[in-house]
């Protein structure tokens, strides 16, 4: 016994029993002169511990870091690190971090110094923690890291926990290359499906490695959402906060998800009453919440104001920016904790409180004269692209005088790093900033006017260079603007024609996203999207077929390839139709009608009772931003429309009137200049204003810009009244007149309603006249409702050889006699 007694270790006894922060530094204090190295570890250790199992608004990490024992251990550690195993090592290190010591100390780059030497000998979780160290001293792009990456590559077949995997693979995804994240990615498939499903941080991490590399691998991506559901009822107000804003930035917008996140945060609300946990309550729920709820979100945070500290506030200012609160009381008093701390935040901390200030319609001059200050001080520090231009954007959002010759020179400087997205966005700022500044119409050229060409000839040169399409892609999934159709669409296009062999099944849905998104008909591109999709069809997840499909039917591009195409992803989709959220399906079913395409099950399926209950109760629920919600619902009208005007065989009732009619209460028409030109020539045309009519109405509520009636001898009917639309009980829609019209209802004999619409530059592709697939829609649904369309084109009218009254009246008669007689 007395042997045993002796071979203890009595300082690291009296350790392990400690309860307190105290009692560590108690024995500490008292043992100085004996601590060993383990015995440093463990002190630290539990330091830290004691610290994680309190809530954030009880810890006292700033008194722990202050007391003069913790700086007794900091000394120990500093002078026994040679003698730290490899996993005492990085754990010491991740302690001291996060108790707060920076990354500056002495200990903590002698710690990493040593981690550095020993990295290659390091276990795989040891690893895993060091990189996270790395990532929390902004090192994700060090070499360091890029040896992580490589050691991470050699072993990743060896790793078989899906914590240490998930965690590796957050930390390195700047480094990874597309090869890499594929292996990855397979990897984690793999792990996901033995791992313990309880364990809902792994499929978080995964979907946070695929927000980070902006990849969206659907069917992962669903894993990990079915994994997520399941722990829903388990999840906290931060925890689902988090998987909310990755499934946005992904946009991934699972209807299920978002419900189930809502019914446990609501239940949330009562438990949520310290102001972190309110913070993240907040910013989760309000978005999705009644307006009941949101009023008492709006009135708690109102009366817990005064203890948010300046990260609460400024997530709150956020969150309420995204619900475009109109409560002043509140965004002036979340405004004024700002004000008060301005000094503590960070560069891009500083953009996003003005931006959402900004966006609040906030007036206060005296803060954002400060904000503006800070903004340029932080700018003309910046190294960094992206950070450049955040600032820059932001700043070009405020009044002031023109941009400072420090901004301006800092531009410059960092223009030739920036990526295609950066360029864009620069450039929308300088260009606000231009327009803001009196003095640019009176300077030529101007600081603004060297900087555009600036911006200009970096972005040819990146395309000039560009060697990888899916970096390409990446580059352009959020460029778009005048600046960017003016300047570089055409040079873009270009460019994608030019690495036209890289399109592959997974590229296809970005490629395919930027040319709806630019409107631009490029036919060799669109016949490689159908090519490499026809052919792999089977690795395309389902979903996907929206993406691909939907440029086809918008830029109107029919080819032999492309009515296969549409054929073939219909039938791939088809076994997987109920798998679709409701709103997706609705999304696919409104390309599919503009392209002409009328596949009898994914109608069935949508004019179905029980699907439109479930998209009815998404909708109702604001599971989903508010313009996707009204975007939704428009496109289910549309398609309500076209399946009853094209297949009527399919028995689908039109029930969208009153939607229509609460469409035309909230809308505003009025007349371009153009249009009222067409209408005064119109009238003298037809003989009289009595026999044409503007804005009209016609049954399943198209507008159309004006109508005339031409009898069987093509001359003009004069109109006694305007008619009207009446809604029969059966909600059919007919014509009929007013109680007082004296008028016929019917057309005479071989008389004939006429459609004539000016079509401006939006009814074209950007590059061509080439007419779009959504005004070739509304031609073939007036024409089943009986009218014979006139199409305007804007460049026909607006051209050199329309320039006189004689000629707009000699081309409107032969558009509306001639053309019309002979259809």
């Amino acid at each position: 016994d007395l042997c045993i007694f002796r071979n203890r270790d009595l300082v690291l006894d009296q350790l392990k029993v400690c309860f307190s922060e105290d009692q560590v530094f108690e024995v500490v204090g008292r043992n100085k002169a004996k601590l060993a190295v383990n015995h440093v570890g463990c002190a630290v250790g539990m330091l830290w511990q004691f610290q994680k199992e309190k809530p954030q608004l009880l810890r006292t990490v700033g008194a722990v870091k202050s007391h003069p024992q913790f700086l007794t251990l900091r000394v120990l550690a500093e002078n026994k690190i040679s003698l730290m195993d490899d996993c005492l090592l990085v754990d010491m290190l991740y302690d001291v971090l996060r108790l707060n010591v920076e990354p500056h100390d002495s200990l903590v780059q002698q710690l990493v110094s040593e981690a550095s030497v020993r990295l290659d000998s390091f276990p795989l979780s040891s690893l895993s923690k060091f990189a996270i160290c790395l990532n929390d001293q902004q090192l994700q792009l060090s070499p360091l890291m890029g040896r992580i990456t490589d050691i991470l590559s050699r072993k990743l077949s060896t790793i078989n926990d899906a914590r240490i995997l998930t965690v590796l693979m957050i930390s390195v995804s700047p480094m990874v290359s597309p090869r890499l994240r594929d292996r990855l990615l397979d990897r984690a498939d793999h792990l996901l499906d033995s791992m313990d499903p309880v364990k809902y941080n792994n499929p978080r991490r995964v979907v946070q490695f695929l927000r980070n590399i902006r990849f969206g691998r659907r069917p992962l991506l669903e894993k990990c959402n079915r994994i997520l559901l399941r722990s829903v009822p388990r999840m906290d107000a931060e925890n689902l906060s988090i998987i909310i804003g990755l499934y946005q930035s992904l946009q991934f917008n699972n209807c299920e998800f978002r419900l189930a996140a809502k019914q446990r945060l609501t239940e949330l609300i009562d438990s949520s009453t310290d102001p972190a946990a309110f913070t993240k309550l907040f910013v989760a729920l309000c978005p999705m919440a009644s307006t009941e709820i949101r009023e008492w979100l709006e009135s708690t945070a109102l009366l817990l104001a005064d203890e948010f500290n300046p990260q609460q506030a400024l997530i709150l200012a956020e969150g309420l920016e995204e619900i475009q609160c109109r409560n002043l009381n509140l965004i002036n008093k979340i405004a004024s904790i700002i004000q008060k701390n301005l000094r503590v935040y960070k560069s891009m901390e500083v953009a996003r409180i003005t931006q959402a200030l900004f966006l609040l319609h906030y007036q206060n001059p005296e803060l954002f004269n400060k904000l503006r200050s800070i903004l340029i001080s932080f700018l003309q520090d910046s190294l960094y692209p992206s950070e450049v231009t955040m600032l820059t954007r932001v700043l070009a959002t405020l009044p002031g005088p023109r941009l400072e010759a420090g901004v301006v020179a800092r531009l410059d400087a960092v223009l030739p790093q920036c990526n295609l997205s950066d360029l864009n966005t620069l450039a929308q700022a300088v260009g606000k900033c231009a327009r803001n500044d009196a003095s640019y119409r009176h300077s030529s050229p101007s600081q603004y006017v060297r900087l555009l060409q600036g911006l200009s000839r970096c972005g040819h040169e990146r395309l000039d260079t560009a060697d990888r399409l899916d970096v390409l892609l990446d580059e352009l999934r959020y460029a778009s603007g005048e600046w960017f159709e003016e300047t570089l669409l055409e040079h873009t296009m270009a460019t994608l024609q030019r690495m036209t062999a890289q399109v592959s099944w997974s590229s296809v849905p970005d490629l395919a996203h930027l040319l709806t998104k630019t409107n631009h008909l490029c036919a060799p591109l669109l016949d490689r999207i159908a090519t490499v999709t026809l052919k792999d069809i089977h690795k395309i997840h389902p979903s996907a077929t929206y993406a691909t499909l939907l440029p086809f039917a918008v830029l109107n591009y029919d080819s032999p390839t492309a009515d296969e195409l549409f054929d073939v992803c219909i039938e791939h989709l088809k076994p997987h139709i109920r798998s679709f959220d409701p709103h997706m399906l609705v999304l696919l079913a409104y390309a599919l009608v503009v392209a002409d395409c009328f596949p009898e099950e994914v109608f069935r399926e949508i004019f179905n009772v029980d699907f439109l209950a479930k998209l009815d109760a998404h909708l109702e629920s604001r599971s989903m931003p508010d313009l996707l919600n009204m975007r939704i619902r428009l496109r289910l009208m549309e398609v309500n429309r076209a399946v009853c005007l094209e297949c009527p065989e399919y028995q689908v009732p039109w029930f969208h009137a009153r939607y229509c009619q609460q469409l035309q209460k909230k809308g505003s028409f009025s007349s371009s200049l153009v249009q009222k030109q067409i209408h005064k020539i119109l009238a003298e045309v037809l003989g009289g204003a009595d026999r044409a009519r503007a804005s009209v109405l016609t049954p399943y509520f198209y507008t159309i810009d004006f109508e005339c009636v031409l009898d069987r001898y093509n001359r003009p009917v004069a109109y006694s009244e305007p008619s009207t639309l009446q809604i029969s009980d059966g909600g059919k829609v007919q014509w009929r007149a007013e109680p007082t019209e004296t008028v016929m209802n019917e057309l005479p004999p071989g008389a004939q309603r006429v459609a004539v619409d000016f079509l401006d530059s939006k009814a074209f592709c950007k590059n061509s006249r080439h007419m779009k697939g959504e005004t070739g829609m509304r031609k073939r649904h007036l024409e089943i409702m009986g009218y014979r369309v006139v199409q305007i084109p804007h460049y026909e009218w607006n051209s050199m050889e329309l320039s006189t009254q004689d000629a707009w009246v000699g081309y409107l008669k032969k558009k509306i006699f001639t053309e019309v007689s002979s259809s």
